[in-house]
């Protein structure tokens, strides 16, 4: 059953079914209890009647049932059944249609069994007066009674429990028109529309849900927003590039002798490596935009040395020396793509910013719950007034006349981001700067 208001109406349908069932039977409970307490009583005070009427005008042959008829209603003479015995034992006399057999022996209230059928007896003994009256009905009489009572609460509940359905199964509707008005707003809104669902007239058992979808539409809005520029950016960042390599191979094409040709190709070889290197950090920020899938365990020093590896190439063409000081076995992860990402950037940046013949230091420490990945460089550094700003994406300040494309740090940034970390850029003493990497443990 996938119907909210189908399971909704069963549930408020079987649990007042269970109520009402409850009730009834408390009822026959409580209805029967009654019934014995009122009876008894009756019992008791025709048997006093009885000696009364005895005491008062001797025995008579129809005594029992002219003192049942003084009692109460006639209808209760054909109900009970009244009979006097003698202390002797000998039979005194009746009511009409009393049992021959004795009804009871012991004094006070007992049940017993007449004619093959339980009864209910009181027997008043007066040895004053020399007998005993015994006043009883039976038990089956009182069951039909009580039947009674309770069929006439039961049956008008079954024949309102249909109607209860219906009832139930509109008012579940009208608590569920809501929820309904919300799927219609959803349905009815444009692809487009990333706007907050209206708060107003909203149940608050829906608020949560609302608020939700709100938080979720504002989420979509922001990443389309990020897609949309980072989309603008990078065709603008690419077109430039391409546009060099265009003019200079035109050059290369028409010019007029070899030094001018060979200038050209080396701006074109240039060009080739600034947007391959800008196309790499491109995919790899759509990478860790996306969320990853987690992958075995990996040592953080086995990564941080293999990505200074990879580099090594880049250092040694600037002459940079790149140390490291990273002991096995003191983290692991499951992120290590999103992890090389953010050190590989660094590095580049480190090696970028850094002068030939200089060293870049990489280093692994735990400090605390927190491991740290530490890239010191010797370089130019950050100015103060671009380090609000230098994670941003396609961020280049005016003083850098590198080929950088202003993606590095915002690499970093989204990684450590999906990794639970932090990145801390701070100046070094003396010239350069510390990059931090820092990740719970």
């Amino acid at each position: 059953m996938n119907s909210i208001r189908s399971r909704l109406s069963l549930i408020l349908l079987t649990a007042t079914g269970v109520v009402w069932l409850c009730a009834v039977l408390w009822a026959q409970h409580n209805t029967r209890s009654e019934v014995i307490r009122v009876l008894d009583r009756r019992l008791e005070e025709s048997a006093r009647m009885v000696a009364s009427l005895i005491a008062e005008g001797g025995v008579g042959v129809d005594i029992a049932g002219r003192a049942l008829s003084r009692v109460g209603a006639e209808g209760m003479r054909h109900q009970l059944s009244c009979q006097v015995w003698g202390l002797d034992g000998q039979y005194i006399g009746g009511s009409e249609g009393a049992p021959d057999e004795r009804l009871g022996t012991a004094s006070g209230f007992s049940e017993n069994s007449v004619g093959g059928e339980p009864w209910r007896v009181y027997t008043l003994e007066e040895p004053g007066l020399g007998f005993r009256v015994m006043v009883g009905d039976a038990v089956a009489m009182r069951d039909d009674l009580v039947s009674n009572v309770v069929k006439g609460l039961a049956v008008p509940a079954l024949l309102v429990l249909p109607l209860l359905a219906a009832l139930i199964r509109v008012t579940v509707g009208r608590g569920m028109a809501p929820l309904d008005r919300l799927g219609r707003a959803l349905a009815g809104r444009s692809h487009t529309d990333l706007g907050p669902l209206p708060e107003r007239g909203v149940p608050r058992e829906l608020r949560p849900m609302v608020d939700a979808l709100n938080g979720l539409l504002a989420r979509v809005d922001r990443a389309r927003e990020r897609e949309r520029n980072f989309t603008a950016f990078a065709a603008h960042e690419l077109k430039t590039p391409l546009a060099g390599l265009r003019t200079q191979s035109e050059i290369a094409r028409m010019a007029p002798n070899e030094a001018t040709r060979a200038y050209a190709l080396l701006q074109i070889e240039r060009g080739v490596k600034r947007s391959d290197r800008m196309v790499r950090q491109l995919l790899e920020m759509a990478a860790v935009d996306r969320e990853m899938a987690e992958g075995p365990p990996k040592d953080g020093a086995d990564i941080l040395r293999a990505t200074v590896s990879e580099l090594t190439a880049l250092a040694e063409r600037r002459g940079v020396t790149v140390t490291v000081d990273a002991p096995a076995g003191l983290w692991h992860t499951r992120a290590s793509p999103l992890l090389h990402a953010a050190l590989r950037n660094l590095l580049e940046n480190a090696i970028a910013a850094s002068p030939d013949g200089a060293r870049v230091d990489t280093a692994l420490r735990q400090t605390g719950a927190h491991m740290r990945f530490v890239v010191t460089d010797t370089g130019h550094g950050i100015a103060d007034a671009d380090r609000p700003r230098v994670t941003e994406r396609f961020f280049r300040s005016a003083s850098n006349t590198g080929s950088g494309s202003g993606l590095g740090l915002a690499i970093v940034v989204t990684a450590m981001d999906r990794m639970g970390g932090a990145l801390a850029l701070s100046p070094r003493p003396g010239g350069g700067e510390c990059a931090e990497l820092i990740l719970p443990v």
